[in-house]
């Protein structure tokens, strides 16, 4: 924010009411002239030697004076102004000096105040020259008395020391107005980034997710922020401007206040404002040390959740990562006995499918540790040109080859003979074992086997996968958790399944969402691009 213009900043914009005192003096000095010429004050000093142009002087003076007072606060012509009308008080004051020989002290005393404003409100070459003009002039009514064998009004060295005073103090005036222009521009730019600043804080605190008051030693709320007044309910954000008070907003939370304040510890336990809002967690401090005022700190616990959330997975993904030797050093050694073992001539066709599954159940598990890894690491997808309908078969043909499903089913749905796609195959057979697994242990009607049925259908632009089940379905306030890390209803899950499961499509450029049906059931939809466009997940 740029300061705004000033009598110090700059010259041309002055204030007006500078301008008017400066002319206003003007007028006095005049009027005390005419005066002097006129009136029985007169008296006072010995009678002009020359009364005309005494009296022409002092009434031309007044009324260029009075104009002045009035024209001369035109801002845009300022420079000129004062220059011009510090001329205009030279040659009054040396005329009259010359016509008043007598009053010559105090009219040359009187013109050291304009020359003390030339040297405030001009640049230094012009208020030197205004000075050195007045100068002149004096030394020019001296010698023209002396010419004219007038009285002598004062000595030579007055003459001097008039002449000394006004060069120095236009001279020492320029410095002091010099010196504060500087100074006034310094606290302007410091006012200007003390302004910044304030707009900055009051920024980051009012766009701060967590809730900040401060509360008066009367319990009055001076300052809300933006998420105080959503935690309070108070969506128009008047909590601050009429100064409500704490009690009246929450009185739970003023109860903790003067708690606190009587010196009672924090309560840790999480409070919630309003009905529909989420739990708190209130913390308190003062804001200076000796100062009545309180700061209060409104935590949202569901932040805190998902900051939890987010450390509990990144140490899960350094633990993974240390894991992985361990995972994959029992697998290579099944693999191995399970290429010795077929090998052998003794065993039959039954016995080598069952080794073929254990093999093929080993590069699976491996596969599993490796998109885990690379989730953790955030490494990059490597999507590939997929024909998803001859996928879900094989898909689908293999699950029914590994898994037990005596009364359980497990169908794909494709009309179309091709769809093409792209994602990481790995992935997505992770995604869809992670999906079938959910379904077939979830989705299923008590005392009724499942029915689990994957379709595959082509869009225009995207391709769709609905894993879709006859079980109870998924209630609302469970589905809106589904994906989150570590949410789970089972005893024996970790809740990690859907979690994963979002964040492979994610890295894929492809999106998972669960689907209510209406009939029942439960369906989860994996949406993915094909090779001809680019999907962005909504999510992501």
């Amino acid at each position: 924010m740029a300061p705004s213009p000033s009598l110090i900043d700059r010259i041309e914009s002055i204030p007006r009411r500078e301008l008017y005192f400066f002319a206003l003096y003007r007028v006095l000095v005049a009027s005390l002239l005419c005066a002097l010429v006129f009136s029985p004050m007169t008296m006072l000093v010995a009678e002009p030697q020359r009364p005309l142009l005494a009296e022409t002087v002092s009434i031309s003076y007044l009324v260029v004076s009075v104009a002045l007072l009035f024209w001369g606060r035109n801002e845009r012509w300022l420079q000129a102004i004062v220059f011009w009308s510090v001329m205009v008080d030279i040659v009054a004051a040396t005329l009259l000096n010359h016509a008043l020989p007598e009053a010559g002290a105090g009219i040359s005393m009187s013109l050291l105040f304009n020359i003390a404003a030339a040297g405030l409100l001009l640049p230094l070459p012009r208020a030197m020259l205004a000075a050195l003009l007045a100068s002149i002039a004096s030394v020019a009514a001296f010698i023209w008395n002396a010419l004219e064998n007038s009285p002598a009004n004062r000595t030579l060295a007055e003459l001097a020391m008039f002449v000394t005073s006004y060069l120095a103090l236009a001279f020492i005036c320029y410095q002091i107005g010099s010196r504060t222009r500087r100074t006034q521009q310094l606290a302007d730019r410091r006012g200007a980034e003390v302004a910044n600043l304030f707009e900055v804080n009051e920024l980051i605190i009012r766009r701060m997710r967590t809730g900040v008051l401060v509360v008066d030693i009367h319990g009055r709320i001076t300052l809300a922020n933006e998420a105080a007044t959503a935690l309070l309910g108070d969506m128009e954000g008047t909590l601050a401007t009429e100064r409500t008070t704490l009690a009246s907003a929450s009185p739970e939370l003023a109860r903790r206040l003067q708690r606190w304040r009587g010196g009672w510890r924090e309560e840790e336990q999480a409070l919630q404002l309003m009905p529909d809002q989420a739990e708190v967690l209130p913390r308190f401090a003062r804001l200076l040390a000796d100062s009545d005022m309180t700061l209060v700190f409104l935590d949202d616990t569901t932040v805190v959740s998902k900051r939890a959330e987010s450390l509990t997975l990144s140490t899960l993904g350094r633990f993974s990562a240390s894991l992985a030797h361990e995972i994959r050093n029992p697998l290579a050694a099944i693999n191995y006995a399970t290429q010795l073992l077929e090998e052998s001539t003794d065993l039959g066709d039954a016995d080598r499918r069952l080794l073929q599954i254990i093999h093929q159940q080993c590069q699976r598990t491996n596969g599993i540790v490796e998109s885990v890894l690379a989730l953790a690491r955030r490494e990059r997808a490597n999507p590939e040109n997929l024909d998803l309908a001859a996928f879900v078969r094989r898909f689908v043909i293999e699950h029914r080859q590994t898994l037990s499903l005596e009364t359980d089913s497990l169908e794909a749905s494709i009309r179309d003979s091709s769809v093409p796609a792209l994602m990481d195959p790995r992935h997505l057979h992770q995604v869809l074992s992670a999906l079938v697994h959910n379904a077939l242990k979830y989705g299923r009607l008590v005392d009724e086997p499942a029915r689990v049925r994957i379709r595959v259908t082509r869009g225009e632009r995207l391709a769709v996968i609905d894993v879709m089940d006859r079980g109870p379905g998924i209630p609302d306030a469970i589905a809106a958790q589904l994906f989150r890390p570590f949410y789970t209803t089972s005893e024996h899950g970790t809740g990690l399944g859907l979690y994963i499961a979002r964040e492979l499509c994610r890295a894929n450029q492809a999106q998972l969402d669960y689907v209510s049906v209406p009939a029942g059931g439960a369906c989860f939809r994996l949406t993915l691009a094909t090779p001809k466009t680019t999907f962005t997940s909504a999510s992501a």
